[in-house]
């Protein structure tokens, strides 16, 4: 580094109280029960899809059709009691079908707003590289501004907000690979892998109980959710932790100086500062989930992969010598001293 830039004060902490660490826990365990009920195994999936819902943050799910990546996001919006919609992406779906838009009513002479199924609570994007280009550039304002903009009027969306993002690694013919402005604005990225065989039979089991044929009831409310978000803004992240998660970013951004050169050439860009606020956002929630009110470096290490591999970018030659891109992360990470 050059020159340190001026230092901004942080505002005196308020420490979590043990009140409200244990009105938390009570809370996560409730909303982590239901999803258990219905999702068999997916253990990560349910710490990823309980780190967005405390941070607002969204998440991208890559992984074959049938993983119950769809009953996931709809167990996780019931235990809440909030709005689920569901779209399903297909490229000649228009943005207007997804924001809402303007309708002509025959009987008043005027135009109406309809609101498009992105105003919910909870929102899952089924295959979205299946949609064009365009139609994914509409969800940008939604997931970073909060607002869908139809005719010369803006709506604000509903808070909490969360939209899942699904994408199938197999087939990639007729598809619209995302941006990585895009990319970008999902805070994490999890891969869904195949579940056991006991995991398996455990799914037809509960299906032949018919626990599938009824809708689940709330456990806690949209209001215990953003008291839970204003709680995990409240846990503590150490100075040496922030150095940590900042230093990761570096490296990403200059890897021949960390790692070995052959690992090194494979890199094309690294993250933006983007993935240091994902870092700690998501950092504070995993802790807070643990039943802590600080947050430790295994909070960071555990979310390497998930915060990073949408956001480091990796060659053609990667892609020739099959070479995973969490296996350069796991170098980058191990190129630094943890506190």
């Amino acid at each position: 580094m050059d020159n340190a830039p001026d230092r901004t004060v942080p505002a005196p902490a308020r420490y979590l109280t043990p009140d409200e660490l244990h009105w938390a826990a009570e809370t996560v365990e409730a909303i982590s029960t239901a999803f258990a009920s219905r999702v068999v195994g997916q253990a990560r999936l349910q710490e990823t899809l309980l780190i967005a819902l405390l941070t607002g943050g969204h998440v991208l799910l890559e992984s074959v059709p049938g993983l119950a990546k769809t009953t996931a996001a709809q167990t996780i919006a019931q235990a809440v009691g909030g709005r689920f919609h569901r779209i399903q992406c297909t490229p000649d779906l228009l943005p207007s079908d997804i924001v809402g838009t303007q309708v002509y009513n025959q009987h008043s002479g005027t135009f109406e707003t309809q609101l498009g199924p992105v105003h919910a609570n909870f929102v899952l994007l089924d295959e979205i590289n299946r949609s064009s280009a365009k139609t994914q550039s509409a969800m940008l304002e939604a997931m970073q501004e909060r607002q869908t903009s139809i005719g010369d009027k803006s709506y604000a969306l509903p808070d909490p907000f969360l939209v899942l993002a699904t994408q199938n690694p197999i087939e990639q013919e007729g598809t619209y690979p995302l941006p990585e402005a895009q990319m970008d604005r999902f805070m994490l990225k999890d891969v869904l892998d195949y579940p056991s065989p006991a995991e398996e039979a455990e799914v037809l089991r509960r299906i032949d109980s018919g626990i599938f044929s009824t809708a689940a009831d709330p456990v806690v409310s949209v209001a215990d959710v953003k008291r839970l978000q204003a709680l995990v803004a409240r846990v503590y992240v150490d100075p040496a932790i922030i150095n940590y998660i900042v230093g990761i970013g570096y490296v990403t951004r200059h890897p021949h100086d960390y790692i070995e050169p052959r690992l090194a050439g494979y890199v094309d860009f690294g993250a933006s500062p983007r993935a240091s606020i994902a870092f700690t956002s998501a950092a504070r929630a995993r802790a807070l989930v643990d039943g802590r009110n600080h947050v430790v470096p295994d909070d960071v290490k555990a979310l390497t992969h998930r915060v990073l591999r949408h956001r480091v970018t990796l060659g053609f030659e990667a892609a020739a010598d099959e070479v995973a891109v969490e296996n350069i992360i796991d170098a980058m990470v191990g190129g630094i001293r943890t506190p």
